[in-house]
């Protein structure tokens, strides 16, 4: 098994699987850059992403989708996509089988998560087989491995939503404050915010509490209304501790 990829100064690095894996692939660039030409049926992008505040592309809605997941999870510290090339020797043929990750995930305990996305639906039989290869190369090296498909329709609308108020400029600390106060013991998102003040003025700033996790809600059962219970810590309506974002979404076998 051979991995390439990308180093900080744009050089093409190559070598055995088991030589490269302990890189940083966090820092590393694209591997290779994405298609875009008249009458393309995806959506390529970039993503600017609060976690680590720098921008890394998306191929499809769909993977901006599972980008903003990645961003909006507390455990992630890093993410890239593109990170690097797998390639490998198939008995009984001359060439070499390649396979390109979409994303290379840095968790806060130091492991790492190498994630390819498509959807049930749009997996060939080579492409299932690349998938198992893959996560069979990941498991050697000690690195996790997920295929993750389509998103659960309320969450990732709740994630989106909450996307949009991701960046830092948004947060007006006065008001931060009063709002940690207001909402500890729970209650109403909209009854909440107009104790602070103008819902226009103090909205905002509640999002970015509610994507930062200083704030909770439960964004799983329901798209976030003036009704949606807030609190401080586990998720009110069920009690339960707030899951990993990675559990929320669907992940498949390869």
């Amino acid at each position: 098994m051979c991995l390439e990829y990308v180093d900080g100064r744009g050089e093409l690095r190559r070598g055995p699987l088991e030589v490269m894996w302990p890189v940083p692939f966090e820092s590393a660039g694209p591997v290779r850059r994405f298609p875009s030409f008249r009458g393309q049926r995806n959506f390529t992008g970039w993503y600017w992403a609060a976690t680590g505040a720098v921008h890394v592309g998306y191929e499809s809605w769909l993977e901006r989708d599972h980008l903003m997941r990645l961003d909006f999870d507390p455990q992630v510290t890093a993410m890239v996509s593109q990170p690097f090339r797998l390639s490998w020797r198939v008995e009984g043929r001359r060439r070499r089988v390649e396979h390109t990750p979409d994303y290379f995930v840095r968790r806060r305990d130091g492991t790492a998560v190498v994630i390819d996305v498509r959807p049930d639906e749009r997996v060939e039989p080579q492409d299932a087989v690349k998938f198992a290869v893959t996560r069979e190369a990941c498991g050697r090296v000690g690195w996790n491995y997920q295929r993750v498909g389509v998103m659960d329709p309320v969450l990732v609308a709740n994630v989106r939503w909450l996307a949009g108020y991701r960046h830092p400029r948004v947060m007006r600390d006065p008001v931060a404050v009063a709002l940690r106060t207001v909402f500890q013991r729970g209650q109403g998102l909209l009854e909440g915010v107009r104790v602070v003040g103008d819902p226009i003025a103090v909205l905002p700033v509640l999002f970015h509490l509610l994507w930062r996790r200083d704030l909770t809600a439960d964004l799983e059962s329901a798209l976030l209304s003036a009704a949606t219970l807030v609190g401080p810590g586990p998720v009110l309506s069920s009690g339960e501790v707030d899951r990993d974002v990675f559990a929320s979404s669907r992940a498949v076998g390869g």
